[in-house]
C-alpha cells in the first residue's frame, strides 16, 4: 500500500474513477444518504485527493483536503470495505495532514469516529449537528 496525494488536474482518470465511484458506494448507497456527492469542490485548485492504493494500484481508501484560506478542511474520508480494520485508513489520514501542516485543519466527524479522529490532535469545535441522519461533530487540528 502506499499514498498518493495529488491535485485535480494530476488525477489518473483511473483513479479519479475509482475515488468518484467509491465515494457513491459508501456515503450514497452504504449508508443511505441521497446527496450531492460531486459538489464542485474537487476540481478546486487548492483541493488535493489523496488515494491511499495497493501494490496493484487498485483504490483502497481516498480523501479529500480543501483550501478553505485560513484553514484545511479534510472530508470525504472512506475506505473500501474489503479493507476495513486492518489500520489502513491511519495511514491515509497520515497522508492528507502530510499536506496540511501550514494551518488549522478541520473536518466534521461522524460522530462515532470522533475518538479515531482525535489520536491525530482533533478537539471538538462545536455542538454536534446531524447531516443525512447521521450525528457529526466538528472538529479542529490546531496548528499555530
Amino acid at each position: 500500500m502506499h499514498v498518493l496525494a495529488v491535485p485535480f488536474l494530476e488525477l489518473e482518470p483511473r483513479h479519479a474513477y475509482a475515488a468518484w465511484r467509491l465515494r457513491q458506494q459508501v456515503f450514497v448507497l452504504e449508508q443511505a444518504c441521497l446527496y450531492p456527492d460531486l459538489d464542485g469542490r474537487d476540481a478546486e485548485p487548492g483541493t488535493t485527493h489523496v488515494l491511499l492504493l495497493t501494490d496493484e494500484g487498485a483504490l483502497a481508501g481516498y480523501a479529500r483536503v480543501l483550501d478553505d484560506g485560513a484553514r484545511w478542511r479534510i472530508g470525504r474520508v472512506v475506505l473500501d470495505a474489503a479493507y476495513r480494520g486492518q489500520g489502513l485508513a491511519d495511514r491515509l489520514m497520515r497522508g492528507a495532514l502530510e499536506g496540511a501542516a501550514d494551518r488549522d485543519v478541520v473536518l466534521d466527524a461522524q460522530s462515532p469516529l470522533a475518538g479515531w479522529y482525535a489520536t491525530f490532535g482533533f478537539t471538538p469545535d462545536g455542538p454536534e449537528f446531524v447531516e443525512d441522519g447521521i450525528a457529526h461533530t466538528p472538529m479542529r487540528l490546531t496548528r499555530r
